[in-house]
């Protein structure tokens, strides 16, 4: 007797890593059998584009798979699941607290049917409850949520409406989830959040961000290497920047959530730090780790922003010696106070940001030719390639075990990816 195959489950990601960590959450939650065909899209909300990139791949779906549960979760969902819950294509919409509770993907209802909005009031969200995943399908790295939500209300951002306030997830729990990670084969974590750098202000003792990667790094000797994701220029505390010069686990490599090079743009996004603020610390990490490199967001055409504001962005890529850009065009989000400020022409806001990300690009292909002849630690994602400490892809010769950190010598640079002759394996 031929057994019938069990159907489809998948959860389609979009957006940020901690999107990627819950939409692992919910992947463990399906179990690895279900009596429907679902396919569910965990949305990001940062821009219009990433929605309308969402309800894109909807519609592909539901014309792929006629018969499946199409559910929307996600960032996009939670602010607008009216706007979702009315394509036809969609069978669910459920909110971000929601999505994360096993009772919601694993209930049963009288009618055979589940609810088809279930969303939350995210800022009655006064915790973030502990969701252990045992890891992240083929991948070397993984990420660990330490922090949800954030307290803060930068003009253009939309983002704690649909993730509300800042709560942190206790050290304890932190240290537990990276624990089986590790155990489980992972050998570089990457800790996430909305605003990590707001990490520990509602916990018993207000520990800081810097004081729990000390005692994760402590409580998790074989963890190889530790990564942040983005946080707060403003934000970075003393014990952080210890941490940066003493502990070389903790890889030479920091996101910083700029947004713009001039102050005036800065202060009508209500953010907290100047351009001078970013200089300053950029160049104190230099200081304490001469080999870090940073990264850093940015947002072009931000209402009101002129041609001399947006060049005092593309000067600070080369002052604070930034490297890694990720960068986007102002997107416009209803109920925020920027989308009521008079707005740069579209074009203007594409064309800029196509500026800064070929100085961005130029700036990483230097980085990258600077590296010749030195030696990298790679961490092996496949066969031939991994990542570098610094964040570079590597192409190794030579086929070496995924998870191990390779010592190589870089013997040449195409475009900003590196190649190079392995000299010893550093950890298996």
């Amino acid at each position: 007797m031929v057994r019938k195959p069990d159907p489809i489950q998948r959860v389609e990601t979009f957006g940020c890593r901690l999107n990627a960590f819950e939409s692992q959450i919910i992947r463990e939650h399906l179990g690895p059998t279900s009596d429907r065909e679902r396919i569910i899209f965990n949305t990001c909300a940062v821009t219009a584009e990433a929605e309308r990139q969402a309800r894109q791949a909807v519609r592909r779906a539901r014309r792929a798979n006629p018969k499946a549960e199409i559910v929307v979760t996600g960032c996009a969902a939670q602010v607008d699941p009216k706007r979702f819950a009315e394509m036809p294509e969609v069978d669910r919409v459920v909110g971000n607290e929601d999505k994360l509770q096993a009772e919601t993907w694993a209930a049963t209802y009288p009618d055979g049917r589940s609810p088809r909005v279930v969303v939350s009031d995210i800022m009655d969200a006064t915790e973030t409850v502990p969701h252990l995943i045992t890891g992240l399908d083929g991948r070397t790295r993984a990420f660990v949520q330490v922090q949800q939500g954030c307290d803060h209300r930068c003009t253009f951002c939309i983002i704690p409406y649909g993730r509300g306030n800042s709560r942190s997830v206790p050290i304890g729990e932190v240290v537990r989830q990276a624990s089986t990670l590790v155990e489980n084969g992972h050998r570089e974590l990457v800790l996430t959040g909305v605003d990590i750098t707001s990490y520990g202000g509602d916990l018993p003792g207000s520990p800081n961000l810097g004081q729990m990667a000390r005692r994760l790094l402590a409580s998790v000797p074989e963890l190889p290497r530790l990564r942040f994701s983005s946080i707060d220029p403003m934000e970075v505390d003393e014990e952080l920047l210890r941490l940066f010069a003493e502990e070389p686990r903790l890889m030479p490599h920091l996101h910083l959530s700029v947004q713009a090079g001039d102050d005036l743009v800065l202060k009508r996004m209500k953010r907290r730090h100047t351009r001078d603020d970013l200089i300053r610390l950029a160049t104190r990490l230099r200081n304490l780790r001469p080999d870090i490199v940073l990264g850093a967001d940015f947002i072009t055409g931000f209402p009101t922003e002129n041609e001399t504001m947006f060049k005092r962005s593309l000067d600070l890529i080369e002052e604070a010696g930034l490297v890694h850009l990720h960068v986007f065009p102002y997107s416009a989000r209803e109920g925020t106070p920027a989308a009521r400020m008079p707005q740069v022409p579209a074009a203007d806001r594409k064309e800029r940001a196509a500026r800064l990300r070929a100085l961005g690009k130029a700036a990483l292909a230097s980085f990258a030719e600077n590296r010749l002849g030195r030696k990298e630690r790679v961490l092996v994602e496949h066969g031939s390639a991994g990542l570098t400490e610094q964040l570079l892809l590597a192409t190794l010769k030579g086929t070496h075990a995924i998870g191990t950190v390779v010592e190589a010598i870089v013997t040449g640079v195409e475009g900003v990816e590196l190649h190079a002759e392995p000299a010893a394996t550093v950890t298996a």
